[in-house]
C-alpha cells in the first residue's frame, strides 16, 4: 500500500469568490468527507499538492492528511482542473474508516518479454488499470501482468491475473488485458509494377492534316 503525507488547513468561508482568492494566494480549495464525519472545507498549499501528485498515483495512494494536528487517512476522489491551463481548481478527499472497503483503480504493470513479440508480433495493451474493492490497509500499489509466455494470436484476460488475497476485482473476468497480434502485411508497392502500368498507357499522336502548317493552325 502506497502512502503519502499532506498538510491542510481548515477554512470556514465558502463560495466562488473565496475559492478564487485562495487560488490567487497560492492555495487550492478542498473538502474532506466521509460517512462518519461532517464535510469539512480545507485549503492546501498549491506547490505542495502539485509535488505530491507528481510522484504518486493519486487514485490508489492513501493520503495521510494533517489537519490542525490531527491525521486523517484519506483517498483523493476527485481533482478538478482548469480546462485550458490544467491548474488544480479543487480536490475532494474521502476519509477512510478501518474495516470499511473502498473501490479504487490501480495500475497494471506489464513485465517480461513476450515470446510472440520476439517472433515479430505486436503487443497491444488493451487495459491499463484495474478496478478493485479492498480494505484501505491492503490496497496494492499495482498488479503485474507477465506477458512472457504470450504467443501470436493469444491474449491475457482479467480472470488470469495474479490478484493478491483480499482483493475483489470489479472488472469483467472475460475482459482482455492484452493480446499479441501478427505483424501487419507490408503495403509498399512492388518495384516495377507502377512502371509497367505507366508504360501500358497508349501514346496519343496527332496526325497532321494535309494543308496544315506543322505546329500551328490555319489562319
Amino acid at each position: 500500500m502506497a502512502t503519502a503525507n499532506l498538510n491542510a488547513n481548515p477554512r470556514t468561508e465558502r463560495g466562488t469568490g473565496v475559492a478564487r482568492k485562495l487560488r490567487q494566494s497560492g492555495q487550492v480549495p478542498a473538502i474532506i468527507y466521509g460517512h462518519s464525519r461532517e464535510p469539512q472545507s480545507l485549503a492546501i498549499d498549491t506547490r505542495e499538492l502539485e509535488r505530491l501528485l507528481d510522484r504518486v498515483a493519486a487514485a490508489s495512494t492513501v493520503i495521510e492528511l494533517s489537519i490542525d494536528g490531527r491525521t486523517a487517512r484519506t483517498l483523493i476522489r476527485e481533482i478538478q482542473r482548469h480546462p485550458v491551463k490544467r491548474s488544480i481548481l479543487h480536490v475532494d478527499f474521502q476519509e477512510l474508516v478501518a474495516g470499511e472497503k473502498v473501490t479504487v483503480s490501480i495500475p497494471l504493470v506489464f513485465i517480461g518479454s513476450s515470446e510472440g513479440v520476439r517472433g515479430g508480433g505486436i503487443l497491444d495493451q488493451v487495459m491499463h488499470e484495474l478496478e478493485i474493492r479492498v480494505d484501505p490497509s491492503n490496497i496494492p500499489n499495482h498488479v503485474d501482468v507477465d506477458v512472457t509466455p504470450l504467443v501470436i494470436g493469444h491474449s491475457i484476460h482479467v480472470r488470469e491475473l495474479n490478484i493478491p488475497a483480499g482483493v475483489e476485482v470489479l472488472d469483467d473476468p472475460d475482459a482482455t488485458v492484452c493480446t499479441v497480434s501478427a505483424p501487419r502485411a507490408s503495403e509498399t508497392p512492388v518495384a516495377g509494377v507502377a512502371v509497367v502500368e505507366a508504360a501500358a498507357e497508349p501514346e496519343l499522336i496527332r496526325k497532321t492534316k494535309e494543308g496544315d502548317e506543322e505546329g500551328g493552325e490555319e489562319s
